[in-house]
């Protein structure tokens, strides 16, 4: 609907006004603390000032002219002293840190913010960016997917997340983001819905990372640092996995447990280490490149046993080779005994692989100048169980023993492309680290978007050349094996750095993940979105998250149980991938609707770069795992759906409000074209209802009926008058607006609400059946209640406004229905196990009678009802071809209904009908006489034609009671009013003894076009 302005040029009640914007200004703000749960989001400069300042305000001589608007509209210069002032609340933990500080309380004035790019934003993204999968899995990556394909899933998903920082960017500098961070930039971009949807889904991906950071530094801890710390030992050389597994599982649950205690106990010493953990990755970085520059000149020694082209288990023996000189003999050696059964070196009783090809030993690492490059340009998928080969070195293929399987290496798991893009890709995340503290920062709106892309820019070049250095460096062969896979690191430099650094920047990310997902799942919860939720918002006095901090300890356990970092990690970046999905749809719609508040500072994106970032991070959602794709999409989908329905309505000015908008409007436009063809015509209904003194709504089971009509389907405008001034009455329109959208809500009608104020309830009812609705999407049936007691009524508006009503929608060619005896229609909780509704079809007014039974039918109320459809054939008539005639019909309408034709014969009029006639005149002549001068008296004279209208009323009610006195409901026809108002009364009165002793009828007149067809 269209908003107007009203501004007073001459206030000649100022105290009226004053209430009246008092009671505006008061809804707006009551409305936005509601739905924002922060009211600073919004209004930062609403705030109370004191008394003092409020009289300088009003007494301001300069500012006379406004003195009576100063407490709702105030000057410019106290506006922006109080937005100065005002300070956002950080995502990180500096304010709980500040909490559990002795001095915390007495500190007066709040720090500023001053931390800059470096320090705030580009080093916070480096350390989150460099993960476990870049020690652990890197060097394995480009052995299997080779240089080209190794290069290309980098770039892949380092282009998808810089995309997504162009779109992130776009979205920070438009405003302040106070906490949250993406899931604060999400929900206020598109809504509740997609905002809680999304931001479960990057609390589950946080919580899942800390699951596999800590399986990282399990695995580090277990494998390179103190492998005789393992629990549980292989019972043979077949068994290594699984007994692995439990290990992690052990160590990874109390690791878990003692992270979970640390956060508990406070946050601030997670961040007093953050510094070192910060220098161990860098410091691990760094020997990347020295341990490459190092091999030109002095490759490493890291010697590789094969047999033919076969890769041994340097474990399981000590001499590279079939045989061993020991003083001046040769015997066998420890590999001889491994695959013979006889320590003889002349024996066959060997596998037969081992008989037919030589021991060699091969450098595992030749170097940068070796040219191994050339080996490693391409890939070298694998399924489970296959043994690494090296394709180079020449080898007699025959079939070796099963029971030797255990002393070659094998692939740990089958590989694919795909695979290795949902391994690889949570070494890409971590870009919103700058977003989450951009309360910390001195300028956020620069620092966020140069020292995010410088952050991705970086991590991709020391990716893309890691892949390169790797390939160049290390053979193909070892680069395979995922248990070489961190020996690589600290053979290129010495042990301890790598080693030490890997280790603490994966606890040091551990840690980061189980102190930032309890924060991210307790502002979901803030925001009172999703109710089951809500206890989680809950936690320590200082703000601590507990009972969010346990359940995330619960879920980060799945994670670990796990206890596979192959597993895992594409779990995680499906989650992660789809919240990144929905921050460039964010920046595309806001983009492309143009809203006057999208007005970022970051200049450099467009609505294509968010597209096709959005297109990248979907399709890399389905190209790592399509299964767990459709199982994040369905968990999206699924809290979505549960928001829509059940959780609080939020008003965010969010884009998919705005879109929604965009549609209407389109929609609207399209609409204008003409009124609906007859197959697409349903009753787009505008009820009108009564309020009673309390502003209540007195009849709620129009509405009942209303919501059973229409099944949600279509339009629905309920509206309602007030007598009076618009002025005076402003404050109760609110409030009455308010008790029926309740009434609405609680009876299940989807629509909307319209109350006006005049000075007539007939002007009223008037106005609303003119003004309803917009452009195409108007009403074309009313619904409106009897006037009940109008009989003993002396005040005649009351049948006087009705039948004002009922040529109103004549006038303007709308179908109207008249429920009677409305408290006695079924509520939406009864079920109507058998019984009819029956149709009395006396005239043809456009069909409207056989489409609402079959309307009614759709709902579960009247679902078991039947159907039957009685005409009147008078004598000159043929009943019985008249009823073949209308099965006929019916059977082309697709109507299934029983078909009855009632004769009525020529009969005189009964006694009962002119006593009737006269009781109606007598009443009539006495309100008249009441009114009237006498002069006008001895002009009325007595109608006729009343007679032969009560005797039509009194014939048809004895016929209609006679065959539908037991019918759940009675449709007939509703005769016109007179043409003469003078007989409106009477009029009143053959209504009445035409639904006389029928319990629930539906009075339907018809708006004079067809809307039902026989045609397809």
């Amino acid at each position: 609907m269209p908003h107007f302005t009203v501004v007073p040029v001459q206030d000649n009640s100022p105290s009226n006004y004053d209430s009246l914007e008092g009671v505006n200004w008061g809804y707006i703000r009551n409305r936005d603390d509601s739905s924002h749960g922060n009211h600073k989001e919004d209004s930062p400069f609403l705030s109370s000032s004191d008394s003092a300042s409020k009289r300088n305000d009003y007494y301001d001589k300069n500012l006379a002219l406004f003195e009576e608007e100063l407490d709702i509209r105030p000057k410019v210069s106290s506006l922006l002293s109080r937005l100065v002032s005002y300070t956002n609340v950080t995502q990180g933990a500096k304010e709980h840190e500040e909490a559990e500080s002795a001095d915390a309380s007495r500190r007066q004035m709040p720090k500023s913010p001053n931390m800059g790019t470096l320090m705030g934003v580009y080093l916070p993204c480096l350390q989150n960016i460099f993960g476990v999968i870049l020690f652990l899995r890197l060097t394995w990556i480009v052995g299997t997917a080779g240089v080209v394909q190794s290069f290309l899933i980098v770039l892949m998903c380092c282009s998808c997340t810089m995309l997504t920082a162009i779109s992130m960017s776009a979205i920070a500098t438009n405003g302040v983001v106070p906490a949250g961070g993406a899931y604060f930039m999400i929900s206020r971009s598109l809504g509740p819905e997609f905002g809680g949807a999304v931001g479960l889904c990057f609390y589950l991906g946080t919580t899942f990372a800390a699951a596999m950071y800590i399986l990282g530094a399990i695995e580090i801890f277990l494998k390179y640092l103190i492998p005789q710390a393992a629990i549980f030992h292989p019972a043979d050389i077949h068994a290594g996995s699984g007994a692995m597994l439990n290990n992690m599982r052990v160590y990874g649950t109390i690791c878990l447990s003692l992270m979970a205690v640390v956060v508990f106990v406070g946050v601030k010493y997670v961040n007093k280490f953050a510094s070192l953990f910060l220098a161990c990755v860098i410091i691990s970085i760094v020997s990347i490149y020295a341990g490459a520059i190092k091999s030109i000149f002095h490759p490493p020694e890291f010697p590789i046993c094969m047999l033919g082209n076969r890769t041994l288990v340097r474990d399981l023996f000590d001499v590279c080779g079939k045989t061993v000189v020991v003083g001046n003999d040769t015997v066998p050696s420890q590999l001889w005994k491994n695959f013979c059964s006889s320590e003889n070196s002349s024996s066959t009783h060997c596998d037969e692989y081992f008989l037919q090809n030589n021991v060699t030993e091969i450098q595992g690492i030749p170097g940068l100048a070796s040219g191994i490059i050339n080996e490693n340009m391409w890939g070298d998928y694998m399924e489970k169980g296959q043994i690494l080969e090296k394709a180079s070195l020449s080898s007699v293929d025959v079939h070796g023993s099963m029971e030797t399987f255990g002393f070659y290496v094998s692939a740990d798991i089958a590989t694919s492309f795909t695979l290795l893009v949902g391994i690889f890709f949570p070494s890409a995340t971590g870009i919103m680290a700058g977003s989450n503290r951009s309360g910390d920062l001195r300028d956020a709106q620069k620092s966020i978007p140069i020292g995010t892309i410088l952050a991705i820019t970086t991590t991709s070049l020391v990716y893309f050349s890691s892949v390169v250095l790797f390939g160049a460096c290390i053979e193909g062969a070892v680069l395979r094996d995922n248990k070489f896979s961190f020996y690589l690191w600290f053979v290129m430099y010495p042990p301890w750095v790598i080693v030490i650094g890997s280790f603490f920047s994966t606890v040091g990310a551990g840690l980061q993940s189980l102190t930032g997902a309890p924060r991210l799942l307790q502002a979901i919860a803030k925001d009172n979105i999703i109710p089951f939720l809500r206890v989680f918002g809950h936690g320590k006095a200082n703000g601590e998250p507990t009972w969010a901090l346990l359940l995330t300890g619960l879920i980060a356990e799945l994670g670990i149980l796990i206890a596979s970092l192959d597993m895992v990690a594409p779990i995680l970046s499906m989650f992660f991938l789809m919240c990144y999905l929905f921050v460039n749809l964010a920046c595309a719609v806001q983009t492309l609707l143009r809203t006057p508040n999208w007005r970022p500072r970051f200049r450099y994106y467009h609505w294509a770069l968010s597209f096709l970032g959005m297109s990248m991070c979907l399709a890399l959602m389905f190209i790592s795992s399509w299964y767990y794709a459709i199982v994040a999409m369905g968990i999206a989908g699924m809290i979505y759906k549960y928001i829509e329905y059940q959780g609080a309505e939020k008003e965010w000015g969010d884009g998919i409000r705005g879109l929604s908008l965009s549609a209407a409007r389109y929609a609207l436009l399209r609409l204008e074209a003409g009124p609906p063809h007859t197959k697409n015509w349903r009753p787009q209904l505008l009820v009108l209802l009564k309020l009673d003194e309390d502003l209540h709504v007195k009849y709620p089971r129009m509405l009942t009926f209303a919501s059973q009509l229409k099944a949600g389907k279509g339009l629905t405008i309920v509206g309602s008058v007030i007598q009076g001034s618009f002025l005076e009455c402003y404050g109760e329109t609110q409030a009455s607006e308010q008790a029926i959208k309740n009434m609405m809500e609680i009876e299940r009608v989807k629509g909307f609400c319209q109350v006006v104020v005049a000075s007539k309830v007939r002007e009223g009812i008037a106005h609303l059946i003119q003004s309803c609705g917009l452009g195409g999407m108007k009403h074309n049936t009313v619904v409106m209640g009897w006037p009940y007691g109008w009989r003993q009524s002396e005040d005649p508006r009351a049948w006087k406004t009705f039948i004002n009503t009922v040529r109103c929608t004549t006038a303007a060619h709308l179908a109207l229905m008249v429920p009677k005896n409305v408290s006695f229609y079924p509520s939406n909780h009864e079920r109507f196990t058998d019984g009819y509704i029956d149709v009395w079809w006396i005239v043809h007014d456009g069909g409207m009678l056989m489409l609402l039974p079959f309307l009614l039918k759709q709902h579960k109320v009247w679902r078991k009802c039947k159907m039957r459809i009685f005409t009147v054939a008078q004598m000159d008539d043929n009943s019985i071809q008249m009823k073949k005639d209308l099965a006929t019909f019916l059977y082309q309408l697709r109507l299934e209904a029983e078909v009855e034709v009632v004769e009525m014969h020529n009969s005189d009029i009964s006694a009962y009908t002119y006593e009737r006639t006269l009781m109606m005149e007598q009443r009539s002549q006495m309100l008249k006489q009441m009114r009237l001068s006498s002069a006008e008296r001895d002009r009325e004279v007595h109608d006729q034609s009343n007679v032969r209208r009560m005797h039509t009323a009194v014939k048809l009610n004895e016929v209609i009671v006679n065959r539908s006195h037991d019918a759940r409901l009675v449709l007939l026809n509703m005769p016109g009013p007179p043409r003469n108002p003078e007989g409106d009364e009477n009029y009143m009165e053959f209504l009445e003894v035409l639904t006389e002793g029928l319990e629930r009828v539906l009075l339907v007149r018809g708006g004079g076009r067809e809307v039902i067809t026989i045609y397809s």
